[in-house]
């Protein structure tokens, strides 16, 4: 059995990132789970990993474009996964440690400039500590960071072994 072509994997990891998507806004909306400014993070960085996998899906690039196109990919979900382990790490702390809590990210959006913003976004605070929901002892950054790890492990195949 031969693995498919890497136009079908980017369709898949395309939809991998939808669905992961599609539970982040269920528990937003129908668990009514607020999201932290760390938690916004992820989700660009899921978003992009999605927007790059359906350009290449799409574009059906040759050897190097696959290769492009999964450095990508592993780059976003990077990212995403050095997000959620920023945030497991904030979780993990004890409760005298976490920092206080901020303001909302629309109040900084309006308040500071974008670079301050990201600034503070990336520190985390006390909302981003806060476990509101898990399965199987997994908080949600968890089951994030597994996701990106696979979404890293096909990225980087991807570069290693791409199939035209």
């Amino acid at each position: 059995m031969s693995l498919p072509s890497s136009r079908i994997i980017y369709l898949g990891l395309f939809s991998g990132c939808t669905a992961l998507m599609a539970v982040a806004l269920y528990m937003e909306h129908a668990m009514g789970l607020a999201p932290c400014p760390l938690c916004i993070m992820q989700r660009i960085m899921v978003i992009t990993t999605a927007c790059v996998a359906l350009l290449a899906a799409i574009h059906g690039p040759g050897r190097l474009g696959i290769q492009v196109y999964g450095g990508l990919v592993a780059l976003a979900a990077t990212g995403g996964g050095l997000l959620s382990s920023r945030q497991l790490w904030l979780q993990s702390l004890p409760a005298d440690k976490v920092p206080a809590c901020g303001p909302s990210l629309d109040y900084l959006l309006d308040v500071f400039p974008l670079t301050d913003v990201l600034s503070i976004a990336l520190s985390g605070d006390g909302s981003c500590a806060e476990v509101a929901w898990s399965l199987f002892g997994i908080s949600i950054p968890g089951w994030t960071l597994l996701g990106f790890v696979g979404l890293l492990t096909a990225g980087l195949w991807q570069i290693a072994a791409p199939k035209i």
